[in-house]
């Protein structure tokens, strides 16, 4: 358990085998993206399965990779966040080549040499925060919490692939889950290479 201080409010983080199933799905079960639930699950179906796999198996997918409700299990994949008990955030978080598609995605190689199988190296595949926690520093603190949570885990390095953004400028939530570029430079991530005009690799080595 980590607890970050925002300017709101503390914000306590755990790994999402600690969490309840149902706490989990009240943060990810409302979110529609890429026209369906995806339940995280967006970089690791192969695309050419993606419209066979029905909206209750990516979530039973999810469930079993994050083993939520066992405390006592020895791996999960992401974190989740909590304002006064409340679940309201979560974050994916494990070795790089669990992304299956992430490994074939340009966003992630361009300018880049380097063994994709090396699994030293983690990822943050994605945020999510509740409606009605958000702009309270809830991504900033999963940011912070994943960086904790991976070097604990023996990780060597972390990656993020954020969105630039630019203030007065609306970007839509379906391209934001990545993450955007000022939340992992706050929490000490560095740029790697710019793949597209407004993606960024992000790492951080731990």
């Amino acid at each position: 358990m980590k607890t970050i201080q925002t300017p709101d409010s503390p914000v306590v983080v755990v790994p999402a085998n600690k969490a309840s199933w149902e706490d989990l799905k009240a943060i990810i079960g409302p979110v529609r993206c890429h026209a369906a639930q995806c339940y995280c699950q967006r970089f690791k179906i192969p695309n050419s399965e993606w419209r066979w796999v029905s909206d209750e198996e990516r979530a039973e997918r999810l469930r079993e990779q994050t083993r939520c409700g066992n405390p006592r299990a020895r791996t999960t994949t992401g974190l989740v966040a909590y304002i006064d008990r409340e679940p309201v955030g979560w974050c994916s978080v494990e070795p790089r080549p669990a992304y299956v598609n992430l490994l074939k995605k340009k966003m992630a190689w361009v300018g880049r040499h380097e063994d994709k199988s090396d699994d030293s190296v983690w990822a943050v595949g994605c945020f999510v925060t509740r409606t009605g926690y958000r702009l309270r520093g809830v991504t900033y603190a999963l940011a912070a919490a994943a960086v904790d949570f991976a070097r604990r885990q023996g990780a060597g390095a972390l990656e993020g692939y954020g969105m630039i953004t630019v203030p007065g400028k609306e970007i839509t939530w379906g391209e934001l889950h990545v993450g955007s570029v000022r939340v992992f430079a706050a929490t000490g991530f560095e740029e790697v290479s710019r793949p597209s005009k407004r993606r960024v690799v992000m790492r951080i080595e731990l």
